[in-house]
């Protein structure tokens, strides 16, 4: 089970790599977006990791038997509630104007990197 330190630890490492990603990769927007992308990328894997911890869940953190991406439910959750967290914050805010399309993929690219940090840093 993650402590609240590892926790708040792999938020943050979450975020900041979102954010790089995101700032790189948008064009238009680029701080706000990569703002929101940060803050999208920490709530996430915040609020998932912090659902499991006050569950108990040991059952989530059993990674897969693959060598190269050893990821676990657990892992998968931070990813997923990235994504949820920040298609909420850039849609309704920064992108919200811009098309569907760059919202999801910088969206998407937002919970990847919370994925891969999940994965591998923590």
């Amino acid at each position: 089970m993650l402590a609240w330190t590892t926790i708040a630890y792999g938020a943050i490492l979450s975020a900041l790599l979102a954010g790089i990603a995101v700032f790189l990769a948008a064009r238009e927007v680029r701080v706000r977006a990569a703002l929101g992308a940060a803050a999208g990328a920490f709530i996430g894997p915040f609020a998932w990791n912090a659902i499991l911890h006050a569950t108990s869940a040991h059952q989530f953190f059993v990674d897969a038997p693959v060598r190269a991406i050893p990821a676990s439910w657990q892992d998968t959750g931070s990813g997923v509630f990235a994504i949820a967290a920040t298609a909420l914050l850039l849609g309704l805010g920064p992108l919200g104007s811009l098309p569907a399309r760059t919202a999801a993929a910088l969206t998407l690219l937002a919970g990847v990197a919370a994925f891969l940090v999940d994965v591998y840093l923590y």
